[in-house]
């Protein structure tokens, strides 16, 4: 059964019409190729045509994309190990460059931005002490690197808009952490050793103003003694004075028992007196009174 040729006609139209129409689609971008060479670029979103069986389209996608990466060691510049593991964020900004440079194969160009991303991360993790590194700003880190990039990422047609630093950590294969753990326990043992000089010499003040405000009230204590003492020695002295004027025989009666009582205070068995026999002493022993 033979088809009519206007029918043979609209199917070929179908078919070259198919072939010369390619959308792309919202955040994409396409370059047309001739024959191979870069004919036209930087197509939009939209409806676009080609020339069928002359032309072919390459679409990539111009929106952001997370470029992850292993996790890489560096040498601080105290020749430390640190491990570091980031990701960049970059979008495609040149499609004739990206297809020049890397085919419009994504995985190639990621492996190509990578060494690019590390080598920028290496000098500067190698200008940073260890101290500096993991407890300093890592926008700086990135900051201060990030048009170095962007350098070499242009060759690639590729812009790396951000990166960031997810963790940055001592390797635990090294010596490294026994390093910062001694460090660590050494300023520990320094704070100590000052905490505790620092509590011994205030005890000391604290002591020695002790001692001092003691000795200052034993000795106000024994002055105020020393004056209660006189004043009630004076006052005795008063008594006495006045008893012994108000009764002068008794006083003296007084005072020779007093006198007795201090010559026979052991009770006479190794006291040994020898007076006369008129002595004023034993007045107020003889019978005779």
């Amino acid at each position: 059964m033979r088809f009519p040729a206007w029918m043979a006609a609209v199917v070929a139209a179908l078919v070259l019409l198919m072939g010369s129409v390619f959308v792309v689609s919202e955040g994409h971008t396409a370059i047309v190729l001739n024959l191979g060479r870069v004919a036209r670029v930087d197509l939009g979103p939209g409806l676009h045509f080609k020339w069928p069986m002359v032309e072919s389209v390459r679409i990539f996608d111009k929106r952001l994309q997370v470029l992850p990466a292993e996790p890489e060691r560096y040498l601080t510049s105290e020749r430390k190990d640190v491990s570091v593991d980031f990701f960049a964020v970059g979008q495609i900004e040149d499609a004739r460059a990206f297809y020049r440079a890397t085919g419009g194969d994504e995985t190639a160009a990621v492996a190509r931005l990578a060494p690019i991303i590390k080598d920028a991360l290496r000098n500067e993790i190698n200008a940073r002490t260890l101290q500096q590194a993991v407890s300093g700003d890592r926008t700086e880190i990135v900051k201060s690197q990030l048009s170095v990039i962007n350098r070499g990422a242009a060759t690639l047609g590729v812009r790396i808009l951000d990166l960031r630093i997810k963790q940055l950590d001592l390797p635990t294969d090294s010596r490294v952490i026994d390093d910062v753990y001694n460090r660590m326990r050494a300023q520990r043992q320094q704070v100590a050793s000052r905490l505790r000089a620092e509590g011994e010499e205030q005890a000391n003040e604290v002591r020695a103003a002790a001692d001092r405000d003691r000795q200052v009230i034993l000795a106000e204590a024994e002055r105020d003694a020393q004056k209660l003492r006189g004043e009630g020695d004076a006052e005795g002295a008063r008594i006495y004075a006045a008893a012994a004027n108000r009764d002068p025989g008794f006083y003296a009666f007084q005072r020779s028992l007093e006198a007795y009582r201090k010559a026979f205070a052991d009770g006479g068995s190794e006291s040994v007196i020898v007076l006369e026999r008129n002595d004023p002493f034993l007045q107020y022993l003889r019978s005779d009174r």
